[in-house]
């Protein structure tokens, strides 16, 4: 075996991990705040209040908002995920089972990912849509955005609604969501995605959502700034050789975490889900 062939695996097995973790891996990092590249063990992300305008006298002095400032610490914590690679058993192999190692680390960190996100909006608990022993509907839909309206909150295109895949099924029923004649060829779900912009927001359907013991799912519409995410080490691979198992060992891994840093940025939506 060359002497370079270790270093060229571990190079492309590294390359191939971090592209599909940005290609397979996380659906919500992109829709909430992101600080990346943390030095310590936590970060901070400043929450600022309304501000009101007012007017002044001539000569007089420009009024004072008086901003409220405060401040959310999110945690972060150290994530792993690993697997044997057998040298002769990957030559046999009529899959490449060092991509197939990459993709399924990539997935699981990008699952992580999420689920940090998706618990940081379970916290939410300020706007609500009470679950009525309904589905997702028109009705609750058009109540979440009248509270987020209600809320103030930034009509800017930065807000994001995730649902379950039994959700989405029932959007895709509702005329004003999928029909043409409501909102147009070029506002139907994107295509090769599961995606649509409707209502000036982006909505998507996540396999990980909430769901109680009563078969009630917690959907979720939100504003970016509502959400933080911050990370102290994105994804990292390292692959080392272990001569007495004649494998590489190939470990992910990743430091994230994620915090509600306004609760009146988030609706969340409770759907009845009970199997039919």
């Amino acid at each position: 075996m060359s002497t370079t062939f270790d270093q060229a695996f571990v190079k492309q097995f590294e390359r191939e991990v971090h592209e599909a973790y940005q290609r397979v891996g996380s659906k919500l990092r992109g829709t909430v705040r992101n600080i990346n590249n943390v030095n310590g063990s936590s970060a901070v992300f400043q929450k600022v209040g309304k501000g009101t305008a007012s007017t002044k006298s001539t000569h007089g002095m420009v009024p004072v908002m008086n901003l409220s400032h405060s401040s959310i610490e999110v945690a972060l914590q150290d994530y792993y995920a690993g697997d044997w690679v057998d040298r002769l058993e990957e030559l046999k192999a009529n899959i490449d089972e060092r991509q197939v190692i990459a993709n399924a680390g990539a997935y699981a960190l990008g699952r992580k990912s999420d689920e940090l996100i998706i618990n940081a909006l379970a916290t939410a608990n300020t706007l609500t849509v009470a679950e009525g022993n309904t589905g997702l509907t028109l009705e609750k839909i058009l109540q979440a955005f009248e509270k987020l309206g209600a809320a103030d909150v930034p009509d800017d295109g930065e807000r994001y609604c995730i649902v379950g895949y039994k959700q989405w099924s029932q959007l895709l029923q509702i005329d004003e969501f999928s029909n043409a004649e409501f909102v147009g060829t070029e506002d139907l779900p994107f295509s090769g995605i599961q995606a649509k912009r409707w209502l000036g927001s982006l909505f998507m359907p996540h396999s990980g959502l909430p769901i109680d013991g009563s078969d009630i799912r917690s959907c979720f519409w939100y504003h970016k700034t509502a959400l933080g995410h911050a990370s102290g080490s994105d994804v990292q691979t390292d692959v080392t050789w272990h001569g007495d198992r004649a494998s590489h060992f190939v470990n992910n891994m990743m430091s994230q975490g994620a915090g509600l840093i306004d609760g009146n940025g988030v609706v969340v939506i409770g759907c009845d889900e009970t199997p039919d």
